[in-house]
Order: structure tokens, then C-alpha cells, then sequence
């Protein structure tokens, strides 16, 4: 294929979608196109039945077009955004492998990812979700690699977290086809420094930030890749060389809570979003999260969220349940 072709990309939104995630990608094929001067992209909005979606910000894209009418793409992706279980059924998952069986690429923005895996069309292959999603799809699809890192490509997948780095994403694959320097006038127009790279791990709530000192992001680290099995603070202190003491005074210092503290309140929370983003029992999730009975579970939840893990899944609960995906 020359980079005088046209190559068509379509954006399957899914409702409650993220509309920041998708326009970055489209915005950057666009100003591809200006850059270079010919119409090399084409990007068409789809839906199963042909109607707008909704996004997570109640807005619409159009025009919007069915799927099923559309012209040939050569890659479709797939937006998803708060509540994408929810949004993905049988009709969604038939369509994208049909989309695969015709060898049509197929990549996943935000959550979408999650649409793929469910259609049994991510085995094999590395993956990128957002970091708020990552811990649940990883216990619910265990035998996909799914990565902290901004974006994926690998073959005919290519996924992405969400927020801006769609914008990343798209960057990469235009440095791919026209080459560094078309790459960086495309970033100059949207005042973007520089595009992320693949392997740059995507940042989460109340996590490592440059600010943080060295050792106690590596601390942080451990323990976020350690939940199922919580590692002890001298333990930590150890991998990161320093000791115990010093370990507590930089939590302390920075963060206002001791290691253990810190380690409690992760599991926690990584509890509460499996509760909310997967079927899994509450037991399961328990375990998965380093709780090794499930009366020690309750108890520690219930002291932090003033209800019991069971409820968090409860009517009363629901409307509290959309996440912060942007």
C-alpha cells in the first residue's frame, strides 16, 4: 500500500462511549491529511442500527452510518467508555467477528477492548485498556495480555487507553507511514510536545507521579503488582533498599499513611472496581484481592465503604457506578 492510497477508518461508538477518546484519534487523522496535503484518511462514524450513540458527555457524533452499510474500512474501532459491559451484547460481538473473519484490522479505544475480548478476538495478542478497567478485565480474561501501557499495536489489534491518548496512538501511526517529521508538524498543530510512546505506562488514581520520589514509587509499584498476595513492609523496604524506617517516613511524608495503610486501602479499591466492572462472586474477588477469608473481606470493606461488598452491587448502588472515563 502506497501513502498515496486512501486507508478508511471506522469508529464503532458504543453507548455511554468517550467522546474525548474518540475525537482525538479523528482529529489527528485530519490534520494528517492538511499536513501532507492529499486525502490520505477517511474516518466514518458507525453504529449497529445506523443511530448516533450517546456519549458518556450526552452529546452525539454525526453523521453516523451502519455499520453493516458502510464501505469497506481497513480498520474498525471500538469506543467504549463508562458502563461498556453494558453495552456490549451479542449483536456487537457477532458484528466484529465478522468484521474479522473478512480481515478487516480491529482496535479498541478506552474500554473497548473489552468488546473485542468478549468476542473471543484478542488471544495471542497484547492489549491496552484503561488503567481504571485494567485489574478487572485481567481477572475476567486471564489468558489475554493485557498491558499498563498507553496504547498496543500488535498486528492486526491495535487498542488504546483513553483520555488523549487516542492522540498518541494515531501519532505513532502516522510516524509509521510518513515518517518523523510529518509526525511532529501534526503534534505542533494541537501545541502537543511530543506523542507518547507505546511503552510509556499510563498513569492511575492516586498513583506514581513525576513528583514522587524514587523509592517510594518503586514501593507503590510492588505493591499495586503484588494485591493478590500483599507483600510485608520490611519485605518492600528490602526490594526498594532502604529501610523499614525510612520505607514509613516516605509514606508518611508524602502520601500521609503508613505502607500497610497504603496497601490496605489499594486492595480495597481494586475490590470495589472488580465488584462494579465484573460478575465475579464476591469470594473470588476477596482472594483476588489478598483477603484470605471472606469474613476478613467484609469486615475491612465495610470499615472503609460503611457497606458490605455484596451491596455494592445492590439497586441503591447503581446510580453511583459510572466511572470517570474520559
Amino acid at each position: 500500500m502506497n501513502q498515496a492510497e486512501l486507508r478508511r477508518f471506522g469508529f464503532l461508538t458504543l453507548p455511554s462511549y468517550s467522546m474525548i477518546a474518540c475525537a482525538n484519534a479523528i482529529e489527528a487523522l485530519r490534520m494528517a491529511n492538511r499536513v501532507v496535503g492529499q486525502a490520505a484518511y477517511a474516518w466514518q462514524v458507525v453504529t449497529l442500527d445506523g443511530h448516533p450513540a450517546a456519549a458518556s458527555n450526552g452529546l452525539m457524533l454525526t453523521p453516523c452510518a451502519m455499520l453493516s452499510a458502510a464501505d469497506r474500512f481497513d480498520i474498525v474501532f471500538v469506543v467504549g467508555g463508562v458502563n461498556v459491559r453494558n453495552a456490549v451484547d451479542r449483536n456487537v460481538t457477532a458484528a466484529l467477528r465478522r468484521l474479522a473473519h473478512d480481515g478487516v484490522a480491529l482496535g479498541g479505544l478506552c474500554t473497548g477492548a473489552f468488546a473485542l475480548a468478549e468476542a473471543k478476538l484478542l488471544g495471542g495478542y497484547r492489549c491496552a485498556i484503561h488503567w481504571e478497567n485494567l485489574q478487572a478485565i485481567r481477572e475476567e480474561f486471564p489468558a489475554i495480555d493485557f498491558v499498563d501501557d498507553f496504547f498496543c499495536i500488535d498486528r492486526d489489534r491495535i487498542t488504546c487507553t483513553g483520555g488523549v491518548a487516542p492522540l498518541d496512538l494515531m501519532l505513532a501511526v502516522i510516524q509509521a507511514r510518513f515518517g518523523r517529521r510529518v509526525a511532529g508538524q501534526v503534534s505542533a498543530q494541537f501545541l502537543v510536545e511530543r506523542g507518547r510512546q507505546a511503552d510509556e505506562r499510563q498513569p492511575r488514581q492516586g498513583g506514581v507521579t513525576p513528583a514522587t520520589p524514587r523509592r517510594l514509587a518503586e514501593a507503590m509499584r510492588l505493591m499495586e503488582d503484588s494485591i493478590e498476595t500483599p507483600r510485608q513492609t520490611n519485605d518492600i523496604a528490602r526490594a526498594v533498599h532502604i529501610s523499614t524506617r525510612q520505607l514509613e517516613r516516605l509514606f508518611r511524608a508524602h502520601l500521609g499513611v503508613s505502607p500497610a495503610a497504603y496497601s490496605a486501602a489499594l486492595r480495597l479499591d481494586r475490590a470495589r472496581a472488580l465488584l462494579r466492572q465484573t460478575a465475579l462472586p464476591v469470594t473470588d474477588i476477596g482472594i483476588a484481592c489478598g483477603f484470605h477469608s471472606a469474613s476478613h473481606f467484609s469486615t475491612a470493606f465495610r470499615t472503609r465503604f460503611g457497606h458490605a461488598p455484596r451491596n455494592e452491587r445492590s439497586p441503591a448502588h447503581h446510580s453511583a457506578r459510572e466511572t470517570a472515563h474520559v
